[in-house]
């Protein structure tokens, strides 16, 4: 950046991009000009650079007429100024000719993956930040976000113009966050799962994310009677209320958050102990932003799934009933698709995770994960009333020693195959570069195990084998399957 050059950085929660645009604007004299979509997070960071001494504002709705003015007056008072501002003050009618005007050294995109339809929260105001190319083309852009998949990079490289950019994609391994997944029969199940990972994290705060307004609401009425400090939040509060309890959860008055993902963007507590999915989200992206305020303080943290059949059927409700173009609807399809599968479960939670964002740096295993290690202790395990309706013997105790040979026989066949068939797809996504759930589940496994498909046309009735993946590897597939 210091030379000058287009850089796109895509960081985890907490990886510290927003280091990336400050230091160089206190090295290179001139306005750096910050866009973000977050007024509470602007606000953060300019009390926080000031508080080190360093010239900042920021310029949105949610500041006063005379407050603006005073910080436009404070650009031209400094040799170096960090400016914060909204995507709807860059098109207003006024300010691309003020910046036309302006000696300023850098352009920083926050959460640069709004530009991209493609990605998992698209902002059409984003779409118009081509203005900033069009008025400045010298002034060096850096784009930051902490979820982009390689589809949405592009589009983000293409659409803001960026001039062979200086690409950084590393940090998603967090070696101090547990993923566990947990497919629940019943709602039951998930409200066992949660009060047990409360007790578990006794200390610390804790989010409850829900797929729906009325679940926070419902989360919090159920925690309420277990004897949490809980609130609710989502977009249908005032923003009165939502300043409200943000504050209280901030000071820890509330120590449990049931929240739709409404909360969250640019939030950065450091001792959130357990971020709690109790509806599978729709993207991966969503998924990794959302677990990702967990554990800031670099101290152990649980991020647990609870999910349930029904989770799917809610997320179709919303693309259905999308008035999006049919290639955009598609594409949404496929990341549910690929959500599902992650949540089915395939290798290691981290590993899946560094491979489906291309991380510069992989690893082959975590060691420490729901996959890894099943019996960490930082596992929200099975209260024990549900484990004694689900936990069976592995072999019922017999006289006859020949037959309990025999179940153990049964055993060791299940065990190769599930192996033969583990190495394939390991192998298969490795030479593809993609994630392991990515070419099929673990649920798809057992089932290829139980249903012994001979050909492509039995192919199609394994569950998670569409006609493209069969197209793929389908014959690759038959010929590892002759066991």
């Amino acid at each position: 950046m210091l030379d000058g050059n287009d850089v796109l950085g895509i960081m985890p929660t907490g990886g510290g991009k927003s280091l990336c645009y400050q230091l160089p604007a206190l090295m290179k004299p001139g306005i750096t000009l910050v866009v973000s979509p977050l007024i509470a997070l602007m606000n953060d960071q300019v009390a926080a650079l000031r508080k080190l001494g360093i010239p900042a504002g920021c310029a949105h709705s949610g500041i006063s007429d005379r407050e603006i003015k005073k910080v436009f007056t404070d650009v031209n008072r400094y040799k170096s100024y960090v400016l914060y501002t909204s995507p709807e003050r860059i098109q207003s009618e006024k300010f691309p000719e003020w910046v036309k005007r302006q000696r300023i050294s850098l352009f920083a995109i926050d959460e640069a993956h709004c530009v991209s339809q493609w990605g998992h929260d698209f902002r059409p105001e984003y779409s118009l930040l081509t203005t900033l190319r069009k008025n400045r083309p010298e002034i060096p852009i850096i784009c930051l976000t902490a979820t982009a998949t390689p589809l949405v990079k592009n589009d983000v490289i293409r659409h803001l113009g960026l001039k062979e950019p200086d690409e950084h994609v590393y940090g998603f391994y967090r070696p101090n966050l547990y993923y566990q997944v947990e497919f629940c029969e019943t709602e039951t199940d998930k409200i066992n799962y949660v009060l047990q990972g409360l007790k578990q994290f006794p200390t610390g705060r804790c989010i409850i994310y829900c797929g729906t307004r009325r679940k926070t609401e419902d989360w919090a009425a159920i925690l309420n009677r277990n004897g949490e400090s809980v609130d609710f939040y989502h977009a249908g509060l005032s923003t009165e209320k939502r300043g409200e309890i943000e504050q209280k959860f901030r000071e820890g008055e509330v120590r449990v958050l049931a929240a739709t993902n409404a909360f969250g963007m640019g939030v950065d507590h450091p001792d959130i102990r357990m971020v709690a999915h109790t509806q599978m989200p729709g993207t991966i992206e969503s998924y990794y932003q959302e677990i990702g305020r967990a554990g800031r303080d670099g101290k152990d943290s649980t991020c647990l799934l609870a999910f349930s059949k029904k989770d799917k059927n809610l997320h179709s409700f919303f693309i259905k009933g999308s008035k999006a173009h049919e290639k955009i609807k598609k594409n949404r399809w496929a990341a549910l698709d690929s959500m599902i599968n992650y949540a089915e479960g395939s290798e290691c939670r981290h590993a899946d995770i560094l491979t489906y964002f291309k991380d510069q740096n992989r690893i082959e295993r975590c060691g420490h994960c729901d996959t890894c290690d099943p019996e960490s202790p930082r596992r929200v395990p099975k209260t024990k009333v549900i484990q004694q309706k689900i936990t069976r013997k592995r072999v019922v105790r017999s006289a006859a020693q020949a037959q309990e040979k025999f179940v153990d026989e049964l055993d060791s066949d299940l065990m190769w195959k599930t192996k033969v068939i583990r190495d394939w797809r390991r192998e298969y996504a490795k030479e593809k570069d993609i994630p392991a759930f990515m070419v099929f589940s673990d649920k798809t496994l057992r089932e290829l195990i139980e249903k012994k498909p001979a050909t492509k046309k039995d192919l199609e009735e394994i569950y998670g084998l569409d006609e493209e993946k069969i197209k793929q590897f389908g014959s690759e597939l038959l010929d590892t399957l002759v066991f």
